[in-house]
């Protein structure tokens, strides 16, 4: 038991403290608020305060727990809502109500909730850490996979069938002449990564629903993305969709410093919005972490972590996970204020020194492995993280820190948000190093992705060229050529790469009909440059009545892309055999 010392915003200096660890919990004040040990002193320790410290005085007391900040992983994580701390808000708000009280505790996971547990070992197996022992159907979507604590092994003395709560023995595991009880809930330290038998490197697609990535710009399963932006350029919105729509078995949303308004948002939407494979809610394969921004800024950095602890703790069972963090840069934020209250040396723009290296902890912490026990399988951590450049610099030090880290950037442009372009994703200065990776998935839906994907890219190239010349002397001056070259851009940028996230239809585009409308258009300039060269004018491709039909294809749902693209296709056919004819 020691006693404050020193009390400075959200840093605490307790004396009479030998004996602690770095990183332990600890408890301060008459409201037992959460602290975390993150340096220690001779017999004094420094401590990070994850709750307001307004009232605290210096000699109140400051209880050790012995234990490192750890998550509770167990069925029951998928659906809830959680803060920064792992503390369910949804236990708290049925206790206290709307307004949380400081120093309020609550269980990560239930206590009373009988889940029914079918083993798929028996009494007499040789078992060890990772190893399956049971499922537990936690929702619709998700089974759980009871596994042996990492760490533990020996042969199963006892283990039956039925339903336990997850404090509750289901197995008694004897090893060496010891017996020890097996639950449904395990911890983690949510600093500590979880091992793996081995890591592979990111493959197939992880399908968004979103044209510009999954066609333009895709990110593999297991891989690590940025999207930096500046304000109003729809980061929140854009995560959003990722979460909603990704089509992974479990998503994780970490609003990290997120306005209230806008994670009140998101977790009314998933309540009501539906799986479009399954038909299930969407809530039956997410998780949330809500630290606001009025909630305290120390518990940023945990919130990180505790999203990516649960998110490899369901890697371990086998499925496909995507972790969303918004934002980062309110993470660094954070980081940055505690460094200026411990005195250290700040590096560029006031950020800590080890700005970088903490960033890497967490990035690194994605990727495709082959879990660890029995039976053999893979999972996935993909990463996606915000990035909120002030004034939309990118050259501040988060994004480039993150930069140096991710293989995928998904660029937010403010000119294309004032222009009102969602998503406002730059495809002149966006890039994925996933695109040699996911060719294999591509080939086997759509085997002309690779050479479709690449003339696109290669015609928005060619507008950006003319656009100075357009400036100059105006469209109208320009060759036939090149005025073709510009409608075909306009329907590119229009009709494929802008998207609405609030359509019923075009808020999910699966990538099949993603490809056909692509093709749709690259076909249509084939036609528009045959014409062109039997004497037809731009204005006269212009007004076909092909072109407008081809602006609808986003509204057009995906099970009856593949007719309409055969129609749209026939009625270009006919329309170059008729011009021929003609002339």
């Amino acid at each position: 038991m020691g006693k404050i010392w020193r009390v400075s915003g959200p840093l605490i200096v307790a004396d009479e403290m030998r004996g602690s660890q770095v990183y332990e919990i600890v408890h301060i004040g008459e409201e037992g608020i959460v602290g975390e040990i993150i340096g220690l002193e001779e017999d004094r320790a420094i401590i990070q305060a994850h709750e307001d410290t307004l009232g605290l005085k210096v000699g109140e007391a400051v209880e050790g727990t012995g234990k490192i900040l750890s998550a509770e992983l167990g069925p029951g994580l998928v659906g809830s809502i959680y803060d920064g701390l792992q503390k369910s808000l949804l236990a708290m708000a049925d206790d206290m109500g709307s307004f949380l009280k400081r120093g309020a505790k609550a269980l990560a996971l239930p206590r009373d909730t009988k889940w029914q547990f079918t083993p798929v070992v028996k009494a007499g197996d040789m078992v060890s850490g990772g190893d399956i022992i049971g499922t537990v159907p936690e929702t619709e979507l998700i089974e759980h996979r009871v596994m042996v604590p990492l760490g533990m092994k020996g042969k199963i003395k006892e283990i039956r069938k039925g339903g336990y709560t997850v404090e509750e023995t289901i197995a008694l595991l004897e090893d060496g002449g010891e017996v020890r009880e097996l639950r449904l809930m395990q911890e983690w330290p949510v600093r500590k990564p979880r091992p793996y038998k081995q890591r592979h490197d990111p493959s197939g697609l992880l399908t968004t629903g979103m044209r510009i990535l999954d066609y333009m710009f895709p990110l593999a399963l297991g891989g690590k993305a940025a999207i930096p932006g500046g304000f109003g350029t729809g980061k929140t919105v854009t995560m959003q969709q990722l979460v909603r729509w990704a089509q992974t078995d479990l998503n994780i949303y970490v609003g990290c410093g997120e306005r209230g308004n806008e994670m009140a948002d998101v977790l009314y939407s998933f309540r009501q919005l539906k799986d479009p494979n399954t038909g299930k809610l969407l809530k039956e394969k997410e998780i949330f972490i809500a630290n606001t921004s009025n909630m305290p800024v120390v518990a940023r950095e945990a919130s990180i972590f505790v999203g990516v602890t649960m998110a490899e703790y369901y890697r371990d069972m086998g499925y496909d996970i995507l972790l969303v963090a918004d934002s980062t840069s309110r993470w660094a934020e954070a980081m940055r204020e505690m460094g200026g209250r411990l005195e250290e040396m700040p590096g560029e723009e006031g950020f800590p020194s080890y700005l970088g290296s903490r960033l890497s902890s967490f990035y690194e912490r994605a990727g495709m492995v082959e879990c660890l026990g029995s039976p053999g399988r893979k999972g996935s951590v993909t990463i996606a993280g915000a990035v909120s450049p002030p004034g939309a610099d990118f050259s501040e030090p988060v994004t480039q820190n993150t930069l140096r880290i991710v293989d995928a950037l998904y660029s937010l442009d403010v000119s294309l948000a004032n222009k009102r372009h969602f998503p406002a994703i730059s495809w002149l200065m966006s890039y994925s190093l996933y695109a040699d990776t996911v060719s294999d998935w591509w080939d086997k839906l759509d085997p002309g992705w690779v050479e479709t994907r690449m003339a696109g890219l290669k015609l928005l190239q060619q507008e950006a060229e003319l656009e100075e010349i357009v400036r100059l002397v105006g469209p109208e001056a320009l060759p036939e050529g090149d005025k073709l070259l510009l409608l075909v851009t306009r329907m590119i940028r229009e009709d494929f790469l802008q998207q609405s996230a609030y359509h019923e239809v075009d808020t999910y585009c699966m990538p099949a009909k993603a490809g056909l409308m692509l093709k749709t258009i690259m076909k249509f300039y084939d036609m528009a440059t045959e014409m062109l060269s039997a004497g037809k004018s731009v204005a006269e491709i212009r007004s076909l009545p092909v072109v407008y039909k081809i602006s609808r294809m986003k509204d057009v749902p995906n099970d009856e892309m593949p007719a309409r693209a055969k129609e749209l296709w026939g009625e270009m056919e006919k329309a170059v055999t008729t011009d021929k004819t003609v002339s």
